[in-house]
């Protein structure tokens, strides 16, 4: 699931000079947003926001499906286009063009509201869904992924403007529990819808079906940001003008996590070339991008930073793999391979109701600290059906507690940002939030594909495309390559134990 997604859905470059420390006081709402602050009758589904809240589910509703139905129909989808061997890029396609635009959309929302970038966010996100549905080879496949990044890096940026300005800080974790949420009924409803169209229509059904749904959300959207949360937080503030600087930065990063990707996948002596290029085009990059204090896990934002990028990567990783490991080793269908992991999105949803309980707000630190216990826990038992004695329900299982726990860990690092940040560097403190998960999610992608190919994983399905030959070729590929992405996708979440004791700053 990735960034918006229990995904997330599923996306940290350095906060501005002039980012305020953690503060009990919340940052005041724009001027610009014409909501009361007051007098917020019924939540988030009160008269004042009931139109903004749904049109703001119904969008994550629709990335949600998405993310949903193109993970159960991948491994046919990578099988038939003979890409297996590339099956990592299919996904990390979308995050390395996300990082860019997720710097662009902070931007671009600081500056002139966030409005304009949702809408062109939504429709990148449609025209790169027909291009992978109607691809003809992995590469084009891959292609239609990497537009699909771009608008997906646009929406979720600008979804999270629009709720530090339109939303108080009473309401912002209700907001986020809200958007978990709409997760549960695509989690159930898309990976059997997906699966059923995959095996009776064909994958690409999957893809081209999905942009009708595109027009509804933008219906509701436009006119409720418009009236709530339109035009720029401070028209005489740096926010009025693009930074160019960080613009190359985010280039420099997209690029870099690209060349690292290939160079993982193309496992010869001149990968070290690519290796090498990607890794100096992104360090300088990070390093210019991240707040101070990140690498180290420094007490408040920078640790809230690298959480979010700690839980979503390796959450990402290891479950960007789980269909193919079903369907491969233990000869489940797509269906069956994508519903096993259906109920984390209920739990998700649990997990992030959880943190939005106003009880909770001083065990926040302690919350997220156990949340990530969960996730290694789920990553490090997903592996276990590789022996045949294990009942595959356990990974439904797991799935289910990792998920309870990345609920209450992502929606928590959202809350935590927009305490930090002013309304007018809403736009890049979030962008900062995504830029981190995205990047996580390249960059163990990259190395869990790495260690995949390496020992064997690419020979998944080397003869024949019917999705029952995919299973039937389960004995081609090697259990440990999958062990080898999930063992150490468990230790890094075990490290976001750690890092969770730390998001608060010291009194």
């Amino acid at each position: 699931m990735t960034a918006l997604e229990p995904g997330d859905a599923g996306v940290a470059p350095a906060a501005p000079s002039g980012i305020p420390g953690p503060s009990a006081t919340p940052p005041p709402v724009p001027a610009v947003v014409p909501a009361p602050v007051s007098g917020w009758r019924g939540g988030v589904l009160g008269p004042e926001h009931r139109a903004l809240s749904i049109a703001i589910v119904s969008v994550v509703l629709l990335i949600a499906f998405e993310a949903t139905a193109v993970g159960t129909a991948m491994p046919v989808a990578a099988r038939e286009l003979d890409g297996v061997s590339l099956y990592a890029f299919a996904f990390s396609a979308y995050f390395t063009t996300s990082l860019f635009a997720m710097v662009l959309s902070g931007q671009w929302s600081d500056r002139d509201g966030p409005l304009a970038p949702l809408v062109t966010g939504v429709g990148a996100f449609a025209v790169g869904l027909l291009l992978s549905g109607a691809a003809g080879s992995m590469w084009l496949f891959v292609l239609g992924r990497a537009v699909q990044g771009l608008g997906g890096g646009l929406v979720i940026v600008a979804l999270y403007v629009v709720i530090s300005r339109a939303y108080s800080q009473r309401l912002r974790p209700a907001m986020m529990a809200a958007l978990a949420a709409s997760w549960v009924v695509p989690s159930v409803v898309g990976p059997l819808a997906a699966g059923t169209v995959t095996e009776h229509l064909g994958w690409r059904w999957v893809f081209v079906g999905i942009p009708v749904l595109v027009v509804p959300p933008l219906v509701l959207a436009v006119p409720a940001i418009r009236r709530m949360a339109s035009g720029p937080a401070d028209p005489s503030g740096p926010a009025a003008r693009f930074d160019r600087r960080r613009i190359r930065l985010a280039l420099g990063i997209s690029l870099g996590a690209a060349l690292l990707q290939y160079a993982g996948q193309d496992l010869r002596v001149l990968s070290l070339l690519p290796a090498a290029a990607g890794l100096a085009f992104l360090v300088p990059a990070v390093l210019g991008l991240l707040p101070g204090g990140t690498w180290r896990a420094a007490r408040g934002l920078p640790s809230v930073v690298l959480l979010r990028g700690v839980a979503s990567g390796a959450f990402i990783a290891a479950e960007s793999f789980v269909p193919l490991m079903l369907v491969t080793q233990r000869g489940l269908s797509p269906t069956m391979a994508g519903l096993s992991l259906a109920v984390g999105g209920a739990t998700w949803a649990l997990g992030s109701y959880v943190q939005s309980r106003p009880r909770m707000e001083p065990y926040r630190g302690r919350l997220m600290a156990g949340g990530m216990v969960l996730v290694a826990l789920a990553i490090a038992t997903a592996p276990s059906v590789l022996i045949q004695a294990v009942p595959v329900w356990i990974v439904a299982v797991a799935w289910a507690f990792g998920c309870l726990g990345m609920g209450a860990v992502i929606a928590s690092t959202s809350v935590l940002l927009l305490q930090l940040s002013a309304p007018e560097e809403a736009g890049a403190n979030s962008a900062a939030l995504q830029i981190s998960d995205g990047l996580s999610n390249v960059l163990l992608l990259a190395a869990g594909g790495a260690a995949f190919a390496a020992l064997g994983g690419g020979a998944v399905g080397a003869a024949g495309h019917a999705a029952s030959d995919l299973a039937g070729s389960a004995t081609a590929s090697h259990p440990g390559a999958f062990a080898a992405v999930f063992l150490p996708m468990a230790v890094v979440a075990l490290a976001g134990v750690w890092v969770a004791t730390r998001v608060r700053a010291r009194p």
